[in-house]
């Protein structure tokens, strides 16, 4: 009996979907996956692998690609650039498909999609490649780094540029490491629900891999399941999938029972849960955002995992709410930004974001913490937040909103975090970078509204004033 459906097929309509139609990877492969949730493990595996494979080695795999093709890749047609893409991938880096496989399947898909006329154009190049893959010649690593950084990892130059500039060398082919390593799960323990060791035992009757996270006792790494829909432990709320560095916001937060908190950026409101588990049912998380449709995804997790303390609002952070002014002990501001610290699990910003692009975004950011520090009440506090590594974006954003908001001193957040991350903390503010961190690449600040009464506080670097806690 035939099979119902070719996984190279599917390979190649999600890379299209992404590549040419703009639709974020994460859904593409999410939405592919739940549409032929009858495929068995090892073909769903072999999809996203090739997908998830080929987007991150794109820049690599062009580069090979016009070393012998005739015609360069930005001139090909998205089809043909696309089947070529995705046999590249799994002729560099998938020992496991035998190359004549590869090269055989890929002048199928063409000639099935209609460029019969190509079918030798696909198999020459592929064949060639094939022949040739140990003799590619790549720029020398020494006198051309930026170029070879950005080939040997598939990161646009501009972003090579920028860390270099920022991190250092060492530093900086760290973090590409990183961004192409497999990451298991982070989970994040539903306290209210079950212990951490109850949690442990259920997943592993599950069948899944649980081992613990070294910065915090509740977070848990999770692998070797099949799709997590699958797992009753998650579907009745027995866990939040949240990476560590997301679960560190709450944290930094250090909620109080009874907090009135308003997370003003929140889809799909990982963080706003977090926070509502550890107020331990006092108070109340208000988790906003832009559209119906995060609300929405809001209000699923709020269903699914049963808190009653939190509500889900559609509110646009950039417009001033004066229902909200001086009501909260904690905003959470979480903002929109380039998301260049999670290239890991969404490969696919590297080519969508600009350096203009972040640039706007840091505009953005100071447009929305102008507005939202008018939330905070006396001895309340702010905590800042992004998921990039971009100086424009996180540390001097602070600087400026530190300069321009003289009721706010930057607090000390060291008591808040484990030894290991304590040592980073610089200006009162924390960035984990992917390969030098367990996380991935996020930014952290918290500032302090100050009360009528001060108390005593000390210099901290740059002359900033740091609250101690």
């Amino acid at each position: 009996m035939a099979k119902m459906t070719d996984d190279r097929e599917l390979i190649l309509g999600v890379l299209l979907e992404i590549t040419r139609d703009g639709v974020y990877s994460h859904i593409a492969i999410r939405n592919v996956l739940e549409k032929y949730q009858y495929l068995d493990k090892k073909e769903r595996a072999f999809i996203t692998r090739v997908v998830e494979g080929t987007l991150e080695r794109m820049i690599e795999i062009d580069y090979i690609i016009n070393q012998f093709s005739n015609v360069k890749v930005n001139k090909m047609k998205p089809v043909i650039r696309t089947i070529l893409r995705s046999a590249v991938y799994q002729l560099k880096y998938m020992d496991g498909v035998p190359d004549s496989a590869v090269c055989n399947e890929a002048v199928k898909l063409a000639e099935k999609k209609g460029f019969r006329s190509l079918k030798g154009f696909v198999n020459g190049v592929l064949r060639t490649i094939a022949r040739n893959m140990d003799q590619i010649r790549y720029p020398e690593k020494e006198k051309n780094p930026v170029s070879w950084l950005s080939i040997h990892y598939s990161i646009p130059e501009w972003m090579v540029k920028l860390w270099l500039s920022e991190y250092g060398a060492e530093t900086v082919e760290k973090m590409l490491k990183g961004f192409l390593e497999e990451h298991p799960t982070v989970i994040r323990c539903n306290l209210r629900k079950q212990s951490e060791k109850e949690l442990t035992e259920r997943l592993r009757k599950e069948g899944v891999k649980v081992e613990a996270h070294p910065y915090l006792s509740y977070a848990k790494k999770i692998s070797g399941y099949d799709h997590l829909g699958g797992l009753e432990s998650f579907r009745d709320g027995a866990f939040q999938v949240q990476d560590i560095s997301s679960m560190l916001v709450a944290e930094i937060a250090a909620p109080q029972r009874g907090n009135q908190v308003i997370d003003v950026c929140a889809a799909p409101g990982g963080k706003s849960m977090h926070i509502a588990d550890l107020l331990d049912g006092s108070g109340m998380v208000a988790a906003r955002d832009l559209t119906e449709y995060k609300v929405g995804l809001i209000e699923e997790n709020i269903c699914r995992t049963g808190f009653q303390n939190i509500r889900a609002e559609q509110k646009d952070a950039t417009v001033f709410d004066k229902d909200s002014e001086r009501i909260a002990d904690i905003v959470i501001a979480d903002l929109p930004c380039s998301g260049l610290g999670v290239l890991a699990k969404k490969t696919d910003l590297k080519y969508k974001m600009t350096k203009e692009g972040t640039e706007s975004l840091a505009k953005l950011q100071r447009e929305i913490l102008g507005v939202v520090k008018n939330y905070v009440k006396e001895g309340g506090a702010l905590v800042y937040s992004t998921c990039t590594i971009n100086p424009a974006e996180n540390l001097e954003n602070v600087r400026w909103f530190l300069d321009n908001s003289p009721e706010f001193e930057a607090e000390d957040i060291t008591p808040f975090l484990c030894g290991e991350l304590q040592k980073d903390v610089k200006e009162g503010c924390l960035q984990l970078l992917p390969g030098v961190h367990d996380s991935d690449g996020i930014f952290y600040c918290k500032v302090q509204k100050e009360e009528k009464v001060r108390g005593s506080y000390e210099t901290g670097e740059k002359g900033y004033r740091i609250f101690p806690v």
